[in-house]
């Protein structure tokens, strides 16, 4: 090891962490996030405690400094990201979270598969926690990896009701490093989050400040020609739409975090040269993706969403809201390194600094010019688009042609459309959908909007693939289709056009049954797709390696599949993870059940 005072083994972690008394020997020697990198004192990381693995969480109101700026928080422990909590795989422990706000609160564990009625969803898994209540999570680790937990309670999450939990694993880990970091982002607003959704309601584009003007508008025309800009500009018109809408919520209101840090502060992260260095990457934010990069730093990405991955090198990569992506960097020479997570939208960015010694900083990179939506991104064939179809209609477009399953091919580009496009039936939309993609793509070989045109490597969904086989090799015995939808002028937001107020009851998947999740992006916007309870393994060309995830990123006018096998029977929330989609009606319950019906396994008590 190459510094013993502030790193330890991962075998000697687990050594260290099976008793208190244990722990108590190894306080001096818990890693370096946990003593500075991560905050500054040992409150920072939480690691259960006695024969029963109890860890304690209060949660309560609290004062939070952003550069300079007060602010009103509200912390878990009195810290804002909460404390890292580190567990084992194996263990049975019990988490005992206490309520000090003035109204109900609530954790899920994200990523983590426990009884359903330990997942933390009020009105869905557990009434949620009362106010002066103590609520006790009990539950066994039965896997390992990088998670986070949350506030799954109103607009909580926004005022910074959420932190990192990381899980080791019993046996050694595939992945070698020296040292490792969690690196949580978020955003924070000064606002009420209430009065920010009151915003949205009242103009979609109410903090889009970066709408194209008539500057904008000749420089279009004297690249692209005057009659593709005009068709261009009229097309974004009748969708009542800027080009410009990246964000919902963009840098006029946010600061963008880093493990609680706003950019001013820089945080560091603390190396020797020549060492390997851990970063896990947390999205904590309610509405804001990142692309992320450490200029002069290659990365390898080596674990997606809680699941050990083949390595893959790479200069950038795309971190959508409840995704969490771990890399590592051998950083050669002493000098300091940004670490730079730029918004989506270009408003803004998060950063801290890789630091051979605490206090230094590396030049931060100059912002991007913001993208642009596309005719792709509409859901438009571009190849009749070439030749002036335009097929719009007011308020949306016309047509609602799709493809189906089978009216996909592989190309060099990853899947395009068939000539025989399946009809788009009027039983998949509501009032909630002001449109649909006339045609849908595959899109996995995509880096995403903004990404991809100045020579970086950028991570896609097709590079990830799963370190060993997934288990169950079953064809799908059926197949759900579900289509994301919204009306971004009223700003109301959807599963197959009806908000969750609006529908029946949930939706059924069977106890262990092999199916595929069809999900279908109808919108302009990107939707980070969250499934309780269960792993999505996403088709991305891979076979029995297809990569497991818990959150996918759907990008506009995008068709993406997952196979799943519910292996936990009970009710399990299923939603977009931007937090205003999910409060204004994207949101649904899965209900995993048995033959008889039943989501109760015998003998359960968790009173």
């Amino acid at each position: 090891m190459k510094d013993s005072t502030n790193t330890i083994t991962r075998r000697n972690f687990l050594r260290y962490t099976a008793s208190m008394a244990a722990f108590a020997g190894a306080s001096a020697f818990l890693p370096t996030y946990a003593l500075a990198g991560f905050g500054q004192e040992k409150r920072d990381v939480l690691i259960p405690k006695g024969p029963d693995n109890i860890i304690d969480l209060t949660i309560g109101r609290m004062p939070k400094d952003i550069d300079g700026r007060q602010g009103k928080a509200i912390g878990i422990n009195g810290t804002v990201p909460g404390p890292l909590i580190r567990l084992r795989e194996g263990q049975d422990v019990m988490l005992r979270v206490k309520n000090e706000l003035q109204e109900d609160t609530s954790i899920h564990w994200h990523g983590i598969l426990p009884p359903f009625q330990m997942d933390g969803v009020p009105g869905v898994s557990f009434d949620g926690i009362k106010p002066g209540e103590t609520f006790e999570y009990r539950y066994t680790l039965e896997q390992n990896g990088t998670y986070w937990y949350h506030s799954h309670s109103k607009l909580q999450e926004q005022l910074g009701h959420y932190g990192p939990l990381i899980v080791d694993p019993a046996g050694s880990d595939p992945v070698q490093y020296d040292r490792e970091y969690p690196v949580v982002l978020s955003d924070w607003t000064f606002e009420s989050p209430y009065a920010v959704l009151e915003n949205l309601k009242k103009s979609e584009g109410y903090y889009n400040y970066q709408r194209r003007d008539v500057g904008e508008f000749v420089r279009d025309v004297k690249t692209n020609g005057f009659g593709k800009t005009v068709k261009d500009y009229v097309s974004f018109g009748r969708m009542r739409m800027s080009a410009t809408d990246i964000s919902d919520i963009t840098g006029a209101t946010y600061t963008y975090l880093m493990n609680g840090r706003g950019p001013a502060a820089n945080w560091n992260a603390l190396f020797k040269p020549g060492e390997k260095v851990r970063l896990r990457f947390i999205n904590a934010s309610a509405g804001s993706f990142y692309d992320v990069r450490i200029p002069g730093l290659k990365m390898t990405v080596v674990h997606v969403d809680g699941q050990d991955v083949e390595p893959v090198p790479i200069d950038e990569f795309r971190i959508g809201i409840a995704e969490t992506y771990d890399v590592i960097v051998e950083p050669k020479e002493e000098k300091p390194y940004t670490i730079f997570a730029e918004s989506a939208d270009r408003s803004g960015y998060a950063r801290g600094t890789l630091a051979p010694r605490e206090g230094v900083s590396a030049p931060v990179p100059a912002e991007r010019p913001r993208p642009k939506r596309s005719m792709k991104d509409m859901g438009m064939n571009m190849a009749a688009m070439d030749m002036g179809d335009m097929n719009m209609k007011e308020g949306g477009m016309k047509g609602m042609d799709h493809a189906g399953h089978d009216s996909m091919e592989k190309n060099k580009g990853g899947m395009t459309m068939k000539s025989n496009p399946v009809r788009h039936g009027p039983d998949h939309h509501g009032p909630a959908a002001a449109a649909v993609a006339n045609y849908q793509y595959d899109r996995l070989d995509e880096p995403g909007i903004g990404l991809g045109n100045d020579g970086r490597k950028v991570l896609v969904y097709r590079d990830l693939k799963k370190l060993t086989p997934n288990i169950d090799t079953r064809d799908p015995e059926r197949e759900v289709e579900l289509h994301l939808t919204g009306n971004m002028e009223r700003y109301m937001w959807s599963f197959d056009g009806k908000q969750f107020h609006e529908v029946d009851g949930p939706i059924e998947f069977r106890h262990n049954e092999r199916l595929r999740l069809v999900l279908v992006n109808d919108t302009m916007m990107e939707h980070p797709i969250h499934l309780h309870g269960m792993w999505m393994e996403l088709e991305n060309g891979n076979g029995e390696y297809n990569p497991r995830k818990h959150t996918l990123l759907i990008q506009p006018a995008q068709r993406i599949s997952a196979l799943i096998t519910p292996r936990d029977k009970g009710r399990w929330a299923f939603h977009c993870h931007i937090l205003y989609h999910m409060e204004m009606g994207m949101f649904r319950v899965v209900q995993v059940a048995d033959e008889s019906g039943s989501i109760y396994d015998a003998g359960e008590n968790y009173g």
